[in-house]
């Protein structure tokens, strides 16, 4: 339960690819599909603040289109959300759009996801992406916030140069 508290996912205090949460970043690319896309994550420091980057190139060859930055919400499983408001995310970017994912219990496909976007201006900026701005893709269920597993900053969907850094995210009460 939030308690008007936020719960801090990841506040980058590693110099490494682990979170706050005790789970550690990964990167996807399409290349699981057999896309052509690439990137890489890394930690990095961005005009004094400590923080996670995806840098690559979203390619739509070879039936391509995808790469992400994935955190599992807690490592016994799921995560129970129901008492906060949203998602809340510094983030620096390139000034181009990307989508903050999410997948739950019922998201048993690799392309179901709810999906909010948002675009990372070249500064530093705080975003409240509330739960109900994001959508289903690929799927008639309502988001369960009782039962979230993962969180993705993605980029997708056209070909672009990827270049997005995140300083902190949380779930805000």
């Amino acid at each position: 339960m939030a308690d008007g508290l936020e719960l801090i996912l990841d506040d980058r205090s590693s110099d490494t690819c682990q979170a706050s949460n005790g789970d550690s970043w990964r990167v996807v690319t399409d290349a699981v599909m057999g896309g052509l896309s690439d990137a890489q994550l890394h930690s990095d420091r961005i005009e004094g603040r400590a923080c996670l980057r995806l840098k690559g190139r979203v390619s739509r060859r070879n039936n391509g289109g995808f790469v992400q930055a994935s955190l599992n919400l807690d490592k016994q499983g799921r995560l129970d959300a129901r008492g906060y408001a949203g998602v809340a995310i510094e983030i620096y970017g390139n000034d181009e759009n990307y989508n903050l994912h999410l997948r739950s219990d019922d998201t048993r496909i690799v392309w179901q996801s709810y999906r909010a976007s948002f675009q990372a201006r070249p500064r530093w900026q705080s975003l409240r992406l509330p739960f109900a701005a994001f959508e289903p893709h690929r799927i008639e269920q309502v988001l369960d916030l009782g039962s979230l597993r993962r969180l993705g900053v993605v980029a997708i969907g056209r070909e672009m140069p990827v270049d997005v850094s995140i300083a902190r995210l949380s779930f805000y009460p």
